[in-house]
């Protein structure tokens, strides 16, 4: 059985820095790709990183780009979203899924969802 863990969430000033990190259980994860995806209220969950099985390619939406940073480590089974400068607009619940092999920023591409940690940004 897949299961995805997501940790890290919290409440932070605006230009702060959290980590979030998502570990797995129940796959081979040195085959999966990983993306985050957050969802704010009354709005579509949007794509925000991704990154592939080898942790060689990386993705970014625009809004994050230079600021947000995906890892991986294999050996723990783990990825992270490290998150710097943030702004009240990154408040959202954010999720992390995975994937067959390469990264994609479609939600639908991603089988595998953990069920979600709350960021919230104060101004």
């Amino acid at each position: 059985q897949v299961q995805l863990v997501e940790s890290g969430g919290g409440l932070v000033q605006t230009g702060g820095s959290l980590k979030l990190s998502c570990t797995y259980s129940g796959l081979s994860f040195i085959y999966y790709a990983v993306g985050w995806f957050r969802q704010a209220p009354g709005k579509e969950r949007e794509f925000v990183a991704a990154i592939n099985r080898f942790g060689t390619s990386t993705n970014y939406s625009d809004s994050v780009k230079g600021r947000f940073t995906i890892s991986r480590d294999d050996a723990n089974n783990a990825a992270y979203l490290h998150m710097n400068s943030l702004k009240p607009e990154d408040t959202a619940v954010y999720f992390c899924a995975v994937r067959w092999f390469s990264e994609s920023r479609l939600s639908s591409e991603y089988p595998y969802w953990g069920q979600g940690t709350q960021v919230d940004v104060s101004s």
